[in-house]
């Protein structure tokens, strides 16, 4: 994906400024119906208006506005001459930058606010005179400039809200885009559509064409090889590519021996009878199984099978009549922010992606990424507008590296074994139980401990396998499913009674964050 989205589109520019909710707001411009991309807080005016925004928002974030080091924008933002909203310390700089005076506040303010407002017109039109809203700051705008106008007020911050008389700047000091700020929804869509002229034309359709004459025009007359795993990203990928360019993609399906049980044979059955396509298998269990032989590092695992994915990408295209110059992969946005590799720049790297970390820097093609803007919830949407079947697009998310990562510490095939049997049974019981459509993501770990047990009148000392079931809206935050306990009950004792080697099975309660969705 170019750095200025997909086509046809006038994007809402979301600056970075480490917030916590960053990503929360760029949802809320997306669900609003306009597009939205993630930017460096220090991004050039230059690269700013060469993304063609529709208007500009800055973050929240943890500094003050007066520590040295705390990031910056570009002090000619406001020369781009659109929109601009500052929530939070967005607001803070964007007032400080307009001469306003920003100060700490007398006390820390979080949590709910009776906010009173004073203007109901514009950024806050339609919104009850007084309504709750959610703070969460240090500092505040203590005094404004004579160009300013105060919109709302709290009994604590007398500029809870604010607009320049001259340039379209508005701040907020609380926080539109969290739910316990009921209307905050209302107030972003005012600042869209009412302030920004938003047409609210972010839609599947028109992203599925936008995006099909996007690649269209990167590949050409170009030939193109797509990884196909049988997971709700690449099968996206492959039904976009073959409505965008056709008969110039070949699909390639490594089983790389770190596969959910009988999943070679569930792909080749399910693509082979859904898309006449251009499907090759190829058998490279050996290999990887080589390469992660005694590695335990789990940002090692994943640069090893990235690396080998791509040598067995390029013998598979050495093969293909004609020549391949494109490599087609199902990157989403949520892999680009952890990867560290997002236009704002400011998220850790929390893990290597296989698909965007990792990969030898000669890669030998160009990359094709469709999805690289979208949301796994968007994705979802858009497979529907593709038309694909629903036991592929509301398919749980299978990782990359496959069990590697769920087989904590080093991998053998007995481990894989193992816990291919444990996880085919887990994800029975919960098919069985109807909770497949109300989980987002369920899977087996094989733990690198073992525990003492009793089997029958004898001692045993085996394996412990952990289950994980999340509840997410877009994998960037998840809460763990509440799974009843007689189901749990029902797969701990299957497990135990069944696959040999584990006697113990523990359910993993963590939210992300501060945990990670998969362990490794």
């Amino acid at each position: 994906m170019t750095q200025g989205g997909p086509q046809n589109t006038e994007p809402i520019l979301i600056l970075d400024f480490g917030s916590q909710y960053a990503q929360l707001i760029a949802r809320r411009v997306r669900e609003a119906g306009a597009f939205s991309l993630l930017v460096a807080p220090e991004t050039p005016l230059e690269t700013l208006k060469s993304l063609s925004p529709k208007g500009v928002i800055l973050s929240g974030g943890p500094s003050s506005v007066h520590e040295d080091g705390a990031p910056r924008c570009d002090e000619r933002l406001f020369e781009l001459g659109v929109p601009v909203l500052g929530i939070c310390y967005g607001m803070q700089l964007g007032c400080q930058l307009l001469g306003a005076t920003v100060e700490p506040a007398p006390s820390r303010e979080y949590g709910r606010a009776k906010l009173d407002i004073d203007s109901s017109e514009g950024l806050l039109g339609g919104i009850p005179s007084m309504t709750s809203v959610w703070m969460s700051h240090g500092d505040q705008v203590s005094g404004l400039s004579e160009n300013f106008t105060a919109l709302a007020h709290t009994d604590t911050c007398p500029f809870a809200a604010v607009m320049h008389d001259e340039l379209p700047f508005y701040g907020v000091q609380f926080h539109p885009e969290v739910t316990h700020t009921p209307h905050g929804v209302d107030i972003l869509r005012n600042f869209l559509f009412g302030i920004c002229g938003c047409s609210g034309s972010w839609k599947m359709s028109e992203f599925m064409e936008a995006e099909c004459a996007r690649v269209k025009a990167q590949v050409g007359d170009g030939r193109v090889i797509c990884g196909l795993s049988g997971g709700v990203d690449s099968s996206v990928v492959a039904a976009l590519l073959a409505r965008a360019i056709g008969d110039q993609l070949t699909y390639i399906f490594v089983d790389n021996g770190l596969l959910r049980k009988n999943e070679r044979e569930l792909v080749e059955r399910t693509f082979r009878g859904h898309f006449d396509i251009d499907l090759r298998v190829i058998d490279a269990s050996a290999d990887f199984l080589k390469d992660l032989e005694g590695v335990t590092d789990p940002q090692e695992k994943r640069r090893l099978i990235g690396h080998r994915f791509i040598e067995v990408f390029r013998q598979a295209a050495a093969e293909v009549e004609g020549g391949v110059r494109f490599l087609a992969q199902g990157t989403l946005y949520p892999d680009v922010i952890e990867s560290g590799q997002s236009l704002a720049g400011t998220a850790a790297n929390i893990k290597l992606h296989h698909n965007v970390g990792g990969l030898p820097e000669e890669l030998g093609f160009e990359l094709v990424e469709p999805l690289r803007d979208l949301f796994k919830d968007e994705v979802r949407a858009l497979g529907e507008v593709l038309g694909l079947p629903a036991s592929i697009v509301w398919r749980h998310p299978f990782p990359g590296p496959g069990l590697a990562v769920r087989v904590l510490g080093d991998i053998t095939q007995d481990k894989l074994d193992l816990l291919c049997d444990c996880d085919e049974i887990l994800l029975e019981e919960i098919v069985a139980n109807e909770l497949y459509r109300s989980t987002n993501q369920v899977f087996a770990v094989l733990l690198p401990v073992r525990s003492v047990g009793v089997m029958g009148d004898g001692r045993t000392y085996d394996s412990v396998v952990a289950i994980r079931a999340v509840e997410t809206q877009d994998f960037m935050t998840a809460d763990w499913a509440r799974i009843p306990y007689d189901v749990l009950a029902s797969i701990s004792n299957r497990i135990i009674n069944e696959v040999n080697g584990v006697n113990r099975v523990v359910y993993d309660i963590s939210s992300k964050p501060p945990a990670t969705i998969e362990w490794e």
